[in-house]
């Protein structure tokens, strides 16, 4: 059974390609709770999730925020974008 899972998957990936990453990046304009707020109000995250990534942010400069496939991730990025925050794409390398 368990080969037929792996099985699955490997047909999976290689119709859907190598998944993509959302990066939000660090900026001096937006404020941290407004980051935490469109984390939970866009993505559903909860908050304590939303909060470390937006300190991951903060500290950080970036945080790898939600991976998927590119049209979704692209989706993602323009949203970001909306809500007036600097968001970029990556190819997830594994």
């Amino acid at each position: 059974m368990t080969d037929v899972l792996e099985d699955l998957r490997l047909d999976e990936q290689l119709v859907l390609g190598k998944p993509w990453t959302l990066i939000v990046w660090d900026d001096p304009v937006n404020l941290m709770n407004y980051v935490t707020w469109v984390f939970t109000s866009y993505f559903g995250f909860p908050k304590p999730k939303a909060e470390r990534l937006m300190m991951q942010v903060h500290t950080e400069g970036r945080a790898a925020v939600k991976t998927g496939t590119r049209e979704e991730i692209e989706r993602h990025v323009e949203a970001m974008h909306g809500y007036g925050l600097q968001a970029t794409m990556e190819r997830v390398d594994a």
